[in-house]
């Protein structure tokens, strides 16, 4: 994958982790950052501009881009990416639609409102494995264009991990009862520490894994979210759990969420602790239109309007929407997000050996990588346990 992309959905997504509301939630830079590329390509000024300046892409180039992208991870073995644009059949095309909106036609809008609905609606299941049934779109009489991207991501964890009740006697989720997994690991190297920041890998058996982070107990959801982010581009930075297993003694704190344990084997190991978790969350991604370069196209367009490159016809961003969901269980990881805009007529052994033990019990921070190329599929937070035990 392009390396410059792959730093630019990254941004992307950091930027919009910093703006999340406190609690449960997860996100997809990428599932967003091909629709921003296409219309900056499609853009007038001074959408155009914005636009580019929020994919971070040249906009000449972000339509090709966006296409190339979304092939290379449909590419992978554990992830799904599919992009789709709808017309109205009743709206005038510009002679230069087909440059600067190079993704393959999914079909057209008739303007029968249930028949385009399910339309769309059927394109989002089949592009998610069912994992998200309905275009994030409100289907109305002026929506002339959609431009839509979806993403699905399977994977099955080389060692699982185990299902078991915990009742936390600490921290802030003490009280309660949940669905835990544990286990335990020989690879040291899948716990690292960035300048305050601890990050487990969880492999899958393909080529995604998912990264788990946590700060102190004082740090700021936002920055643990971006700190993250940056971590997982370099995966092989910070200081790596076989180094940290050499220092202190047994039950000391060396890290945020890791601490000195003993266990019965005759070598070091690492035994990670957390939540199940599943998270969906639906964003309107027009309430932070600054931060994604939406601010010019989605407001009243003057003389040609925003898009005379796709039409002749006023165009503006109407609505612009993304539903995504992550799920981590006992034996892997799911995710699936889709991303929308609709564009409208103006009208995420008995010896004892140190081991570290690293319990994520409270707070924390998770993103989905491709192994390769450190792309992020997804990221979000994990405020409290969702799984209850019953």
């Amino acid at each position: 994958m392009d390396a410059d992309v792959v730093q630019a959905v990254n941004h992307l997504t950091s930027r919009w982790a910093r703006e999340l509301p406190a609690g449960n939630t997860v996100v997809s830079g990428l599932g967003l950052w091909p629709l921003l590329a296409m219309l900056a390509t499609a853009a007038d000024e001074p959408g155009r501009t914005e636009l580019a300046e929020a994919a971070g892409v040249d906009a000449s180039t972000g339509a090709a881009k966006a296409v190339e992208l979304m092939q290379a991870v449909d590419s992978a073995a554990d992830l799904h990416a599919a992009l789709g644009v709808w017309v109205h059949e009743q709206l005038k095309l510009s002679e230069s639609f087909d440059s600067v909106v190079p993704a393959a036609l999914s079909g057209t809008l008739t303007g029968d409102l249930a028949g385009d609905k399910a339309k769309l609606d059927a394109w989002a299941a089949q592009h998610t494995d069912n994992l998200i049934r309905e275009m994030p779109l409100d289907v109305t009489p002026d929506l002339a264009v959609v431009l839509a991207s979806a993403l699905s991501l399977r994977t099955t964890w080389t060692r699982p991990f185990k299902a078991q009740l915990v009742s936390p006697y600490a921290g802030p989720w003490a009280g309660g009862s949940w669905h835990w997994l544990e286990r335990d690991d020989r690879d040291l190297g899948t716990v690292r520490l960035y300048d305050g920041l601890t990050v487990v890998t969880v492999q899958g058996d393909a080529d995604v894994d998912v990264l788990l982070g946590i700060g102190s107990a004082e740090a700021a959801q936002s920055d643990v979210l971006a700190g993250l982010l940056a971590a997982s581009i370099e995966p092989a930075s910070g200081r790596s759990g076989a180094e940290l297993i050499e220092h202190g003694e047994p039950g000391q704190e060396l890290a945020p969420g890791v601490k000195i344990g003993l266990n019965t084997s005759s070598v070091p190991d690492v035994r990670v602790s957390l939540p199940s978790f599943s998270v969906q969350a639906e964003h309107d991604l027009l309430a932070a239109r600054e931060l994604f370069g939406l601010s010019a196209v989605s407001s009243a367009p003057h003389g040609s309007g925003h898009f005379s490159a796709i039409s002749p016809e006023q165009l503006v961003v109407g609505q612009a929407k993304q539903t995504v969901l992550a799920r981590f269980f006992a034996t892997g990881f799911e995710a699936a997000a889709v991303t929308a805009m609709g564009m409208m007529r103006t009208s995420m052994s008995t010896s004892q050996s140190r081991r570290l033990e690293v319990l994520l019990d409270r707070p924390f921070a998770f993103v989905a990588v491709h192994r390769e190329s450190r792309l992020p599929v997804v990221a979000g937070w994990i405020a409290q346990p969702t799984e209850p035990a019953s």
